[in-house]
């Protein structure tokens, strides 16, 4: 088959196409017939060598894909051979075959194409588990959402709102702002020229708000704590503005806030399918109602994935950004 390889780290020119065999299905795994895979930060950073593979994942990069289930053990799912389903796997997604967990696949909803079910497995999964499961969004509750145009941001504004939530976003420009409120976020805060501390505190009467979905971290996290109601929770999934920061604890004792973080990659089988079987049931109805919506900035043939990368780097984009395999 073919493939994307990282020849070594560095800059996006060390994605290379290769040929490697087939990849063999285990019990309780799945063959995909790869027909279109998401390019996401992680791949970015297993690319430059700053995201290891977990022991036993392949090396290829690519933690989404769509695309025929061709062989493998479908024992216990609603699938069989030939079913169009999509993926959350640990890599292996830029290529002609990929191998997935049987329970880490979902059908693809009604209505959408290969690319669009790709874009799906590694943001809704990131952001049901994180705002959700992890930080209890739940109720009336309200949630700012740092960097809403990335692909975890337009899923995560959109997820949302379509529950019911007031949601804010920030964002790089006055244009990616728009895009947000677009999707859902009652207010999207230009971070270049508005303080969002400042703006969310006037939008909820003082209060702040309940969940902040960051990808910052860095310098923002005393922001962040300013920006939190009572008994809120903030949630860190990626590490953009650096690995260290200044915390006012005593502001997180008396406000009884909480700190937490995650990632998903290293996580069980049992842990991921739990958080498909919430998507299924929670989630899927409202993309076939397409109460929410995939959203595609570009997509780009497998021998362009570097491109893709470079596109990525940028920041340009809104949504996310796909390989077109079939």
């Amino acid at each position: 088959m073919r493939a994307i390889e990282i020849t070594q780290p560095g800059a996006p020119e060390v994605l290379k196409i290769c040929e490697r065999p087939i990849p063999v299905p285990k019990a309780g795994e799945i063959l995909i017939k790869v027909h279109a895979a998401g390019i996401n930060r992680p791949d970015l950073l297993q690319r430059t060598g700053n995201y290891p593979v977990p022991p036993g994942a392949s090396d290829l990069p690519g933690l989404e894909v769509a695309g025929e289930v061709v062989d493998g053990d479908c024992t216990g799912s609603h699938f069989k051979i030939g079913d169009m389903v999509c993926a959350l796997v640990q890599g292996g997604g830029y290529a002609e075959y990929c191998v997935a967990p049987v329970e880490q696949a979902l059908p693809v909803p009604k209505g959408l194409s290969a690319v669009e079910a790709a874009s799906l497995p590694e943001t809704f999964f990131t952001v049901w588990s994180n705002v959700f499961d992890r930080a209890g969004l739940t109720g009336s509750e309200t949630l700012l959402v740092q960097g809403g145009t990335s692909g975890i941001g337009v899923t995560a504004i959109q997820l949302a709102a379509a529950l019911g939530h007031r949601v804010f976003a920030t964002a790089g420009s006055d244009e990616k702002c728009r895009a947000c409120e677009e999707l859902g976020a009652e207010r999207a805060i230009n971070y270049r020229t508005e303080d969002f501390v400042e703006i969310v505190k006037s939008a909820t009467d003082g209060k702040g708000v309940d969940v902040i979905l960051d990808m910052v971290a860095g310098d923002y996290i005393g922001r962040e704590i300013n920006c939190l109601a009572d008994d809120g929770r903030l949630v860190i999934i990626a590490l953009l503005g650096g690995a260290k920061a200044s915390v006012d604890l005593s502001q997180i004792l008396r406000r009884r806030l909480t700190m937490t973080g995650s990632t998903l990659r290293p996580r069980p089988v049992a842990f991921k399918a739990a958080i498909a079987g919430n998507l299924y049931k929670h989630v899927w109805p409202l993309l076939e109602s397409r109460k929410i919506k995939p959203v595609i900035y570009q997509t780009f043939p497998l021998e362009q994935a570097a491109q893709g990368h470079a596109l990525m780097e940028t920041s340009t984009h809104v949504g996310k950004i796909m390989l077109k395999i079939v």
